[in-house]
């Protein structure tokens, strides 16, 4: 019995993928739920599960092709369990007592006739052969020297180091092959990597790679963002010391109970709900005609991946502890990173926070993340001279910025979220922990 591999339902709006890649081939047994293939949307990476026992029979679509929902990707024949029995039915027909052992004067001579292999050719050095997409049109001129110019057996790297730095190969002591001249020679003789860059070298003067779906739909929807939306962005500063202060006194005890760091999102995650609560249409939407205002906080955070940008959500945040909260931060953030986001955890966002401190970022202007309304940009923490009653101080300052939608958002509560969030970020313990750190961070 045949088995279909389907694409299955990848969630709201999801109609189609990309297949990345196949993880086993024709002919390949695979178990019940073990990966089959990996698919590529534009929100996640997933795993499609092999629905039953069985070994891989065919494989209708490749690598990098677009299929629908529902679109049968090959199939399976079911008798996995079956081929497992027979595999282990396969025994040798020849007992164990039957076997007898060779006699020594046998074993002797086998041992004498065996001699060692003699190889014909030395193995060429692994750089010698690599492929590479550049070719020269025209050879390095000889020098009648078999050892230092063998220009008919350079790769293709070395040819190009060589005729765009004009290097004499004379006066280079190869060190493969009957003196070939490597890569890494020319490496050294140059003591750094060779210029023009390896990346030319590899590559040459221009690449050309298509775009993922990923990076496809963060273009698309950046685009759309300030297409449809009246965007504006207001800056404020926030005097980190009390936060700053704060972690380093609690941090020890917040690690020994719950095995994660205290870090700075929590407190902005915190400050920003407080902030919602005040200014509704800060965490509202346009619904056509309509303004839908959400009396619920699930706050959306940018993580950086090698893929792109994603934003998974964190639900109810305003119903998380600091340790839920960062807890949940990790998790979130490693299943982006490792590529294990379900279409869930990017669903359902009301506001996010995007923090581009962490890349050294002193200022930027966020971009809407659609249909929000709002954007919070956490920028990097800088020791600046600031005047506290009267006299200067120095203070680690960090740049907020808020982009927001002005068709709903007036600049008088953009202006006021922002305050709010400065002074409950400069005021924690008044705001976020109602004057009780321990009982707020329950250590």
């Amino acid at each position: 019995m045949n088995e279909k591999i389907v694409v299955p339902a990848l969630g709201e709006s999801v109609t189609e993928a990309t297949i990345a890649k196949w993880l086993k081939n024709v002919g390949d047994i695979v178990e019940v739920d073990e990966p089959i293939v990996e698919l590529e949307t534009d929100k996640v990476n997933l795993e499609v599960p092999s629905p039953v026992s069985g070994k891989i029979e065919d494989i209708k679509h490749k690598d990098g092709e677009v299929v629908e929902v529902g679109a049968v990707l090959g199939s399976i024949q079911s008798n996995g369990k079956e081929t497992i029995q027979e595999i282990k039915k396969v025994e040798p027909d020849v007992k164990i007592e039957d076997v007898k052992e060779p006699e020594k004067k046998e074993v002797e001579k086998t041992v004498e006739e065996v001699k060692p292999l003699e190889l014909k050719e030395e193995i060429e050095d692994e750089t010698s052969s690599e492929e590479e997409p550049l070719v020269l049109t025209e050879e390095i001129p000889s020098n009648g020297s078999r050892k230092n110019n063998l220009s008919n057996t350079l790769s293709p790297s070395v040819r190009k180091i060589v005729a765009e730095n004009k290097i004499d190969l004379k006066s280079i002591q190869g060190s493969g092959k009957d003196g070939q001249v490597l890569k890494g020679d020319l490496i050294n003789l140059m003591s750094k990597s060779p210029k023009p860059s390896e990346r030319k070298i590899k590559f040459g003067q221009e690449e050309r790679i298509k775009m993922s779906r990923l990076r496809q739909t963060i273009a698309k929807r950046l685009k759309q963002a300030q297409e449809n939306a009246a965007l504006l962005t207001t800056f404020n500063e926030v005097d980190m010391s009390n936060v700053i202060k704060m972690r380093k006194d609690y941090q020890d005890d917040f690690v020994k109970k719950y095995g994660v760091k205290l870090g700075f999102m929590s407190f902005f995650v915190k400050a920003s709900i407080e902030a919602l609560k005040l200014f509704p249409a800060v965490n509202a939407e346009i619904d056509g005609e309509e303004i839908v205002y959400k009396n619920y906080y699930n706050i959306s955070f940018a993580v950086g991946t090698d893929k792109g940008l994603v934003v998974p959500v964190l639900k109810n945040a305003d119903e998380m502890s600091f340790a839920q909260i960062e807890n949940e931060i990790k998790t979130i953030s490693e299943k982006a990173r490792d590529g294990k986001l379900t279409i869930e955890d990017l669903q359902g966002g009301t506001f996010t926070i995007s923090n581009g401190g962490v890349y050294g970022s002193m200022l930027s202007t966020p971009i809407l993340n659609l249909p929000q309304s709002g954007v919070l940009g956490m920028h990097n923490i800088v020791d600046r001279p600031v005047v506290v009653d009267g006299g200067i101080k120095v203070r680690p300052v960090m740049y907020l910025a808020l982009s927001y939608d002005h068709r709903i958002i007036d600049g008088k509560e953009s202006v006021s979220f922002l305050v709010a969030v400065k002074e409950a970020i400069e005021n924690p313990v008044d705001i976020l922990m109602e004057n009780d750190i321990k009982k707020a961070l329950e250590i």
